[in-house]
C-alpha cells in the first residue's frame, strides 16, 4: 500500500513538473508574440518605420482615441446600431484600441498585438460605420487599417521597445 502511495506521489510530482514546463513554454510564446518582429537590417527602413509609428500612433491616440474615452452616449448608440452585443464594452474597446494602441505604436511596445486591435477597430469603422459612405469618408480608417496591417506583419522595427526586449531575450553569442 505504501509503495502505491509513493507511485502516486511520484506521478503527481512528474505531472506537476510537466505543468510548470508547459506554463513556462506558454509564457515564452506569449512574450515572443508580444515583442516579435521581422529583423530589418536597413537603417533607412527602420527610420521609416519609426516615423510612421510616431505619426500614426500620435494621430490615432490623440486625435481619435482620447475623444472616445469615456465613450459618449452617441458613440455607444452608433455601436449599438452595428448589432454588437454589449455595445458599451465594444465602445470602450474601440476607444482603448485607438488610444492605448496608438501609444503602443509610438513607443514600439506590444506593436503586433496593438496593431491587431487597431486593425480590427478600423475594419469595423470601414465595413460598418462608413459602409455606405463615399471613399473620401472611409479613407482615414482604411489608411490606419493599412498601417496597422503593416506593423502586424513586421513589428516595431529596430527603434522600438519590442526590438530591445527581443534582443534581451535572445541568448548572446560569445
Amino acid at each position: 500500500m505504501k509503495e502505491r502511495e509513493e507511485d502516486v506521489q511520484e506521478t503527481l510530482s512528474v505531472a506537476s513538473k510537466n505543468e510548470v514546463r508547459i506554463g513556462e513554454t506558454f509564457l515564452k510564446r506569449i512574450k515572443s508574440l508580444m515583442v516579435s518582429g521581422v529583423n530589418v537590417e536597413s537603417m533607412t527602413a527602420n527610420f521609416a518605420f519609426l516615423v510612421m509609428r510616431l505619426f500614426a500612433g500620435i494621430a490615432l491616440a490623440f486625435q481619435h482615441g482620447i475623444k472616445k474615452i469615456p465613450p459618449s452616449p452617441k458613440f455607444i448608440e452608433t455601436v449599438t446600431g452595428f448589432g454588437f452585443p454589449i455595445p458599451e464594452v465594444f465602445a470602450w474597446a474601440a476607444g482603448f484600441s485607438e488610444l492605448l494602441g496608438g501609444l503602443c505604436l509610438v513607443v514600439g511596445v506590444g506593436t503586433r498585438p496593438a496593431s491587431l486591435f487597431i486593425l480590427i477597430t478600423m475594419s469595423v469603422a470601414v465595413f460598418f460605420r462608413h459602409a455606405s459612405d463615399p471613399f473620401a469618408q472611409k479613407e482615414l480608417a482604411i489608411l490606419y487599417a493599412t498601417i496597422s496591417f503593416c506593423f502586424l506583419l513586421v513589428g516595431s522595427g529596430r527603434f522600438g521597445i519590442d526590438d530591445f526586449l527581443r534582443r534581451q531575450s535572445v541568448p548572446q553569442k560569445e
